[in-house]
């Protein structure tokens, strides 16, 4: 399926503008987003509601003034939903399931409100990026607290072995070859499905020294290096592309930048149509 064939499938643009609704703060309905979506179930579409929450969280964007969850009435039956900002609106339809054709062409739209009209795949992944790699900082500390009451005694080791088990490179030859700097982290310039890899590998190796009971400095660096051998394995069967030769990726912090930047322009479309409506 091309770009230009998505928008074959129907998003309804003016449907969706036309179902905002105001209380001082222009919002839509999370059920009715997900239903124009093409989700005949509310629960499925949470997920990707949640995952907005976590990106707009990972931002330092305020949740209250993008969310709110409520208890609706419909049809004398009452449920649990949202009250959406549009900034909300575009950061849950960017972590929808864009399998859907319907998901792919409000991507699309939402990526022109954004200014990304020609490259919202990108877009779509940067925001997914944002998530997948907050959790990868939180399952670190899980993984960095487990193995300092195992007798780590140099943390920076172990971690390499993780490394030069996936990439066959430690972590100063990495940043070497992708022309990272010192300072930073390769994890901010890594891609979704990268950092999906690198998530797999710190959670795998957790639950390896976890159910085998592993200790002690040698031991652990051993572990550490077995699971990511095995993920790296796993990712060229799959692939045939060596994880060392992926490619890098826009900074993380340029995205977080550039989304932030999005949600005042998005306070910007609204104020502008609230002045119109009056």
């Amino acid at each position: 399926m091309t770009q230009f064939d998505l928008f074959n499938f129907d998003f309804d643009k003016d449907s969706f503008e036309s179902k905002s609704r105001d209380n001082g703060f222009t919002y839509w309905y999370a059920s009715e987003l997900s239903a124009m979506l093409g989700y005949t179930n509310l629960k499925t579409f949470d997920k990707a509601v949640n995952k907005a929450m976590t990106t707009c969280n990972t931002l330092n964007i305020p949740i209250f003034e993008n969310f709110e969850q409520i208890q609706r009435v419909e049809n004398e039956k009452t449920f649990n939903d949202f009250k959406l900002s549009r900034f909300a609106c575009y950061l849950a339809v960017m972590n929808a399931d864009n399998k859907m054709p319907i998901v792919a062409a409000a991507q699309a739209y939402f990526a022109t409100l954004a200014g990304a009209v020609n490259n919202y795949l990108a877009e779509a992944d940067n925001v997914e990026r944002l998530v997948i790699r907050d959790e990868v900082s939180e399952r670190e500390k899980s993984l960095s607290g487990v193995v300092h009451v195992r007798g780590i005694v140099n943390y920076g080791y172990f971690q390499n072995q993780g490394y030069r088990g996936m990439y066959n490179k430690n972590i100063q030859q990495l940043k070497q070859l992708r022309k990272v700097d010192n300072g930073r982290t390769l994890l901010d310039f890594m891609g979704k499905e990268e950092l999906a890899a690198n998530l797999f590998r710190i959670t795998q190796t957790e639950l390896k020294i976890k159910q085998e009971n592993i200790s002690g400095q040698i031991p652990l660096e051993n572990a550490a290096y077995s699971v990511g051998r095995k993920v790296r394995d796993t990712m060229i069967e799959i692939s045939n592309v060596k994880p060392e030769d992926l490619t890098t990726q826009q900074d993380i912090k340029k995205v977080k930048s550039n989304l932030k930047s999005k949600s005042k322009e998005m306070k910007k479309i609204d104020s502008k149509k609230q002045k119109k409506d009056k």
